[in-house]
C-alpha cells in the first residue's frame, strides 16, 4: 500500500515528532516514524531498525566500492532524522573504511546519536574521522581478545564474544542495552546490515530503491545460498515516495530471518 507523499518527505510535523522521541508520535510523519519509536520484538530491550540504499538491480556500490550517493536529497534526510529519533547508530569497518562518515544529524534537528563502530580485529586507523572528531561519544567494538587498550583514539573500547567468525550482535545490544541505548539504527554496510538480519536481530528494515540500473556492483544482502524461492523471507512492506524521486520501503521484520539462515 503506497502512502502519500506529506507522510513520508515533507519537513511538516518533524518539530513535534522530535519532541516525542520517547513516546509516540502524531502529525504527518507519525505512519512511517510511529513504529521506530516503539518496543521491539527480542527480549533485549532494544528496537533494532536496519537501513539500506539500492539502485533498482539491487547495488549498494560499484565493484570498486563507490556508493556516494545513490540515494538523492530524500533519502540523506531520512537517514539524518532516523540517526536523531536512535540513541546509537550502528556501522562495520568496512563502511567506515571506505567514506569515513560522520554520523552526525547535521542535516536536521537533532542530537547526534552515540556511534558504534563493528570492527572485530580494531584493524581500522585511529585517524578515521569517528575517532578524532568529537562531534559525539563513539564506541569501537571488537572481540575480547582484540589487541590494544581501552580506547582507540577518542573512541572508547567495547569488547565482545565471537559468534561465527566475527562479534556476537545480540551481546552487543544486551551491552548497549545495559547503557541506555535501546532505540539501534544499524546504517551500514550491507554486509552488517545482513549479519543482523541473518541473525534474526532486526525489527524493521528501511530501504530505499533509487531509480538506477548498474548491472554489476555489490549486493544490497549477502545471505547463505538459497536453493528455492520459498528459503528466502517473504514480508509486506508499505512504500513513500522521497524527495528527488527514490522510494523508501518500510519493512517489518519483528525479528524474523530467512529460512536459509535458519528461519521458520
Amino acid at each position: 500500500m503506497d502512502a502519500r507523499p506529506d507522510e513520508g518527505t515533507t519537513e511538516t510535523g518533524w518539530p513535534a515528532l522530535l519532541a516525542r522521541r520517547a513516546g509516540v508520535a502524531t502529525g504527518p510523519l507519525s505512519r512511517l516514524f510511529d513504529p521506530v519509536l516503539g518496543p521491539g520484538a527480542g527480549d533485549d530491550g532494544c528496537l533494532v531498525i536496519g537501513r539500506l540504499a539500492q539502485t533498482l538491480d539491487g547495488r549498494i556500490a560499484t565493484c570498486g566500492g563507490s556508493s556516494q550517493w545513490i540515494g538523492g536529497r530524500g533519502d540523506i534526510l531520512h537517514t539524518h532524522r532516523l540517526r536523531a529519533l536512535c540513541h546509537a547508530v550502528v556501522v562495520g569497518a568496512g563502511t567506515v573504511a571506505q567514506d569515513d562518515p560522520r554520523l552526525t544529524t547535521r542535516e536536521v534537528p537533532g542530537e547526534n546519536p552515540v556511534r558504534v563502530v563493528l570492527d572485530p580485529v580494531r584493524r581500522l586507523p585511529v585517524e578515521r574521522r569517528l575517532f578524532r572528531d568529537g562531534e559525539a561519544p563513539t564506541l569501537l567494538a571488537c572481540v575480547e581478545d582484540a589487541p590494544g587498550g581501552d580506547r582507540h583514539g577518542e573512541a572508547e573500547v567495547l569488547r565482545l564474544p565471537r559468534a561465527g567468525g566475527g562479534l556476537d550482535l545480540a551481546a552487543l545490544l544486551r551491552a548497549l542495552a545495559a547503557r541506555g541505548l535501546s532505540r539501534i539504527f544499524v546504517e551500514g554496510g550491507g554486509v552488517t546490515v545482513s549479519h543482523f538480519l541473518s541473525a534474526g536481530l532486526l525489527d524493521r528494515l528501511h530501504v530505499t530503491v533509487a531509480p538506477v540500473i548498474l548491472g554489476s556492483g555489490r549486493s544490497a544482502f549477502i545471505l547463505p545460498e538459497a536453493s528455492r524461492i520459498a528459503d528466502g523471507l517473504r514480508f509486506a512492506w508499505t512504500s513513500y515516495p522521497l524527495e528527488g524521486g527514490d522510494i523508501l520501503l518500510d519493512i517489518p521484520l519483528a525479528r524474523c530471518r530467512p529460512r536459509v539462515c535458519g528461519g521458520a
